[in-house]
């Protein structure tokens, strides 16, 4: 708890918070990229505590919140099967398809199971050898390195009732997306540390110069992002747009070198489309041609499925960062975590939730 403390100091954060009214003269437009980020900075009101002008637009960040509809039934299609034992993280479980979820599909006696680790599924697949057992890996750049192996390990086993329903993305194609957008107001990044921890900061210098925007790489905690803030505003009242490296207790240039070295074995780039957002090129991993047995798409022929989103949703619009969470129509009316519309709303990172379980008695009639 110490160092988690230190990290939340309200002294230290209002000493930065005067460095940074002390530094801004004009309005800015920030875009925290991570929605751990955007979370953190919500619940602790760190955007109400910026000078005035000084607007955290809220990206997407969240991987549950970007994994496309079409993916979410192509799972739902798999997981409702006889033969199959349907593994996944809980925070997949309830978010909602173009009918159901999984909840929906374990309630209804589909073999549903929550796991803690990748690993877990290819043990399960080990003890049910009568059985399909399909693992949904979806993330971005931090959880890839551990499905990677996953996949790796269960050909050194030989086990071939084993797959993986795969839906990875990647941020920096995000961010020059993001920027090439004709309605884009972003003039700086605060970027993942968490994504950075095991890609490096290597791909950031390009869209840095390319795009003339600052960006930050920065942490989860209420220090972190307040000092990401910080190094952002300065670069930008200085004309400046660098790569700048704010969490490097976590974070070394290069990343880490043996998941990077997994992940290229495993994986290869793909167009990937994103939930609200549309297809980005490049944006994606799948699995590599000698790892193609594995790919559940493929064994269980779901690439067919085509979906459409719900009208009423906004999800899109807010993980561009067009609208704040409340101003989409559905928002605690329609859409709330108990009845989400969208994934934004059910996600633990979803802005839309973190705008419901900290902002909405603020909102009430606003």
């Amino acid at each position: 708890m110490k160092y988690l403390d230190e990290f939340s100091d309200p002294d230290l954060a209002q000493r930065i918070l005067e460095r940074i009214h002390a530094t801004v003269t004009r309005p800015w437009a920030l875009m925290e990229v991570c929605g751990g980020q955007t979370h953190s900075i919500i619940r602790h009101g760190i955007d109400q505590l910026l000078p005035d002008g000084v607007e955290m637009i809220h990206g997407p960040g969240c991987p549950v919140c970007v994994t496309p509809l079409e993916i979410i039934d192509r799972a739902l299609a798999i997981a409702q099967r006889p033969d199959v034992i349907f593994c996944s993280f809980g925070d997949m479980l309830r978010v909602p398809g173009s009918g159901e979820d999984l909840f929906t599909i374990k309630s209804r006696g589909g073999d549903v199971r929550v796991v803690y680790s990748p690993l877990d599924a290819v043990k399960i697949a080990q003890d049910n050898p009568d059985k399909e057992v399909v693992f949904f890996g979806i993330g971005f750049e931090t959880t890839a390195p551990a499905n990677a192996m996953t996949v790796a390990q269960a050909k050194r086993l030989g086990i071939t009732n084993f797959s993986m329903l795969v839906s990875h993305v990647l941020v920096p194609p995000a961010v020059a997306a993001i920027m090439e957008s004709p309605s884009c107001r972003v003039q700086g990044f605060l970027a993942a540390g968490h994504v950075c921890s095991v890609m490096g900061t290597g791909e950031y210098p390009a869209l840095a110069e390319k795009y003339h925007v600052p960006i930050v790489v920065t942490g989860f905690e209420p220090l972190d992002i307040l000092e990401g803030i910080r190094k952002t505003l300065v670069q930008l009242e200085e004309g400046r747009h660098e790569v700048e490296n704010a969490y490097e207790r976590a974070v070394p240039a290069a990343g880490n070198p043996a998941a990077q070295a997994m992940l290229a074995d495993v994986f290869e780039t793909c167009d990937r489309t994103w939930r609200g957002i549309g297809e980005i090129p490049g944006s994606g991993w799948r699995l590599a041609p000698a790892y193609a047995a594995y790919d559940a798409e493929q064994r269980f022929d779901v690439t067919g499925i085509r979906t459409e989103e719900s009208a009423l949703c906004r999800s899109g619009d807010v993980l561009q960062g067009l609208i704040k969470p409340h101003e989409c129509a559905a928002f605690g009316k329609e859409c709330t975590p108990r009845n989400p519309l969208g994934a934004t709303m059910v996600s633990s990172e979803g802005a839309c939730a973190a705008y419901y379980a900290y902002r909405r008695l603020e909102l009430v009639g606003s």
